[in-house]
């Protein structure tokens, strides 16, 4: 927006006189160009200061239009520390203070990169009395900065600080940085307004012009971007466990690199092994140099601040291109498993209803029988980014509550690009009913071999089926199952030809025990630790560690978990490549009828599948492969 005072009044005021005057007349000097402020408006890579190409819309912003800044959140010094000069831990507000944004100098040369770029058009007719400044106005003052380099150093740029006459008639490049993402729109909705005034000196009014930037929105990512590096948490010590699930990571780790993903995975060594749960990795872009995205990864930890494996992304994550963002306003009513991130998943880019999710949209749980949402705080800062409005689907037929225990999304040679992935109890118990009509109800219908410690579960085919609480759970959970997928059907557009359905079954706990009075305990939040007939030590470890994936809540109704460990709950590797919790069904002919039925699932839907034993370390926790993991994925697809 260009604020130009009335010079042109003055200037024919002394032509007019000059043309009167009984002399030789004289050439007037040029009247200086009016101040112009320039930003990355059409999203190139450049600022334009020759051509109009950024002039148009530099005063509003769209998702298509407008300048963007990142929030510089990283450490590329790598300065940021995890313990205080005594030597005791830091709080974790002040782990989250500590960023390139929160002191006023460029943290590196490479730093410069995660710079938005301003420059003013050159005004080569100003006089030597000539000055300018720059600052931001509005509610984006205190949650930005401008730099300025001046002979070889970088200058915070205030108001105070005057641009000289040689600088503006050359030309300036000017360079702004968020200090936050947006938190809460309502508060402040990302927007920065820069304003550029120029004095012309001589006694001549100012110019001025602004241009508006807005903080480029934090994205969760979907699973149409490429895997580049998995995370895992590997338990340090914690007996038969801690061995158990350290052979889960080796065994990881070779899947992976079958997949030609690497490097390595990021390990982490809290003794929380639900890696999905306590971070969701995500990123912010802004065009860069060729309009490729600029991209600066944004691990955003879950809005459960006594869940201290989250403290372990400042320590092993933050770094160059790497920022970390943690939400504390936790209300005492929002039911904590609700919170983990295993219960925020992306549907992959759509358009539909008039509406447009070029980044995915986001998709979370919540208890419709009780109310119960996702923390407040969380949802907001997601709605707040404008462009994944967060969807939730109903999971109170669930133990645990998280979409990631029957819905994911695959890529797909299709026109949409991608399938919706649902597990199917129908088709679970179908596979038992025809083994039982073949003559095969006396077969397990677990394969697992016992573990160190640990039992072996029992139940014949035959059992199972005449166990009414297991055909009643299913048929919960097929309801609920289909309720959601109508929902989102609805939103999204797929119809039922691009719904992939993967068998699957459903237990609501421990057959035999009588109901605990008011529907709690521990044993019914990890089912078949019972069954297994384990001794004392193995059966509490697993409690344990299961006990982190859900902490006492009302129980109003059934809720359940897999009972075989659940196929849609693993891991998207690449484009046709998916990692599936081995399956350990009933055994008939050589073969394991789970695992036939659920690659041909997978394999119709393109996807080459390949199995890992979870069976004692994640399934009995109520989770799998994809709750003890997580993934790193490409930040380069733009979201503009």
């Amino acid at each position: 927006m260009r604020v130009n005072t009335p010079g042109r009044t003055a200037l024919a005021i002394a032509v007019v006189t000059a043309a009167l005057a009984p002399m030789t007349p004289a050439v007037a000097a040029p009247a200086p160009a009016a101040a112009d402020l320039r930003a990355d408006v059409n999203r190139d890579g450049t600022v334009d200061v020759t051509g109009a190409s950024d002039v148009e819309g530099e005063d509003t912003w769209t998702t298509g239009r407008g300048a963007v800044l990142l929030p510089n959140i990283d450490d590329d010094g790598r300065r940021c520390k995890a313990t205080a000069p005594n030597g005791k831990p830091l709080s974790d507000a002040d782990l989250a203070r500590c960023n390139d944004a929160s002191d006023a100098v460029v943290n590196g040369a490479a730093d410069a990169a995660d710079l938005a770029r301003l420059r003013t058009v050159p005004m080569p007719a100003l006089a030597d009395a000539a000055s300018g400044s720059v600052r931001v106005v509005g509610p984006g003052a205190s949650r930005s900065r401008l730099f300025l380099k001046r002979a070889g150093r970088w200058v915070v740029l205030t108001p105070a600080v005057k641009l000289t006459a040689a600088e503006l008639r050359a030309g300036v490049e000017l360079y702004a940085e968020a200090t936050d993402i947006v938190r809460d729109r309502a508060v402040w909705d990302g927007t920065v307004v820069v304003e550029l005034a120029v004095a012309p000196g001589g006694g001549a009014p100012a110019t001025t012009d602004r241009v508006t930037l807005r903080v480029a929105p934090l994205l969760t990512h979907h699973h149409l971007q490429q895997t580049q590096r998995v995370m895992v948490t590997q338990i340090q010590g914690g007996g038969s466990y801690g061995k158990r699930q350290r052979a889960f990571v080796e065994a990881l780790d070779a899947q992976t690199r079958e997949a030609g993903i690497g490097p390595a995975s990021v390990k982490f060594t809290e003794p929380d092994p639900w890696t999905q749960d306590f971070v969701e990795p995500a990123y912010a872009s802004m065009a860069g140099p060729g309009g490729k995205a600029q991209s600066m990864r944004i691990m955003l930890r879950s809005a459960q601040p006594d869940r201290t494996a989250g403290r372990q992304l400042f320590t092993k994550m933050r770094g160059p291109d790497v920022g970390v963002v943690q939400v504390t306003q936790v209300l005492d009513s929002e039911e904590w498993t609700l919170n983990s991130m295993g219960n925020l998943e992306t549907i992959p880019p759509y358009e539909h209803a008039g509406r447009a999710f070029p980044a995915g949209r986001i998709i979370m749980g919540e208890r419709k029988d009780t109310g119960a949402k996702p923390a407040r705080a969380m949802r907001t800062l997601l709605a707040s980014q404008g462009l994944q409005d967060p969807l939730l689907l109903d999971t109170s037929w669930l133990h645990v509550g998280h979409v990631d225990e029957f819905v994911q999304f695959l890529p797909a040679d299709t026109p949409r690009g991608w399938r919706i992935a649902v597990a199917d109890p129908e088709a679970g118990m179908r596979l038992l009913r025809d083994a039982k009509a073949q003559g095969h109800g006396g077969r397990g219908v677990f394969s697992v071999p016992p573990a160190i410690g640990m039992g072996r579960p029992g139940e014949t085919i035959d059992q199972a089926l005449a166990n009414p609480k297991l055909a009643a759970d299913n048929a919960l959970a097929a309801r609920r199952i289909a309720a959601n997928l109508e929902v989102l059907k609805r939103e999204t557009g797929v119809t039922d030809a691009e719904v992939v359905r993967v068998p699957a079954l459903y237990t609501r706990g421990i057959e035999g025990d009588a109901e605990p009075a008011g529907g709690k305990s521990d044993e019914r939040r990890v089912p078949l630790l019972r069954r297994l007939g384990g001794s004392a030590e193995s059966m509490e470890e697993v409690r344990r560690f299961g006990q982190q994936r859900r902490l006492a809540g009302p129980e109003l109704t059934v809720q359940t978990s897999a009972y075989i460990p659940g196929a849609v709950n693993g891991v998207v590797l690449g484009k046709d490549r998916y990692l599936a919790p081995k399956q350990w069904g009933p055994v008939i002919n050589g073969k394991d009828v789970f695992t036939e039925a659920v690659t041909a699932a997978y394999r119709g839907a393109g996807m080459r599948v390949s199995y890992i034993d979870d069976f004692y370390t994640y399934h009995l926790g109520m989770g799998e492969v994809h709750c003890g993991t997580n993934t790193l994925r490409d930040t380069t697809q733009r979201w503009w």
